[in-house]
C-alpha cells in the first residue's frame, strides 16, 4: 500500500484539516482530540469538496419543560465536517453521512512514523 505524506507530527493540531493530493485523489485530514481521520474529499451529494468545509459541533434543537421551542445549540462532542457547496453533513469520528448513516465519506487509515504523518491509500 502507498502512503501519502501529509505534513510533520509537530505542523498538526487539533482542529487542524489537511488536504492532500495525489494524482486525480484527493484526502482531507483532521486532528481531532488528538486522534486522526482521514476522508476522500468527495462529497456523496454532487462531489463538492467535502473536506475543504467547516468542521461544527452537531445542531442539537433545545426544548423547554412543556416541550417548546427554545432555539439550537451546539454539540461540540460530535464533529461534523459541512460541504461548503450544499451544507451535506458528515461525522467526522466515522465518516457518516450525519441524516443518512447508511452513505458514507471513504476513509483512509492514518499513520504516524518518524515524526510524520501519512495518509495509507
Amino acid at each position: 500500500m502507498a502512503q501519502i505524506y501529509v505534513c510533520s507530527e509537530k505542523d498538526m493540531r487539533d482542529g487542524d484539516v489537511r488536504i492532500v493530493r495525489q494524482d486525480r485523489l484527493e484526502i482531507g485530514v483532521y486532528r481531532h482530540a488528538g486522534a486522526y481521520y482521514a476522508y476522500r474529499n468527495h462529497c456523496l451529494h454532487q462531489g463538492g469538496p467535502a473536506c475543504e468545509g467547516v468542521v461544527k459541533g452537531k445542531v442539537v434543537e433545545r426544548l423547554g419543560p412543556d416541550k417548546s421551542y427554545l432555539g439550537q445549540t451546539y454539540d461540540h462532542s460530535d464533529p461534523h465536517i459541512v460541504c461548503p457547496w450544499h451544507g451535506w453533513e458528515y461525522k467526522l469520528l466515522t465518516g457518516e453521512c450525519a441524516p443518512d448513516p447508511r452513505l458514507r465519506l471513504k476513509k483512509y487509515d492514518v499513520v504516524e512514523r518518524e515524526g510524520g504523518i501519512y495518509v495509507v491509500t
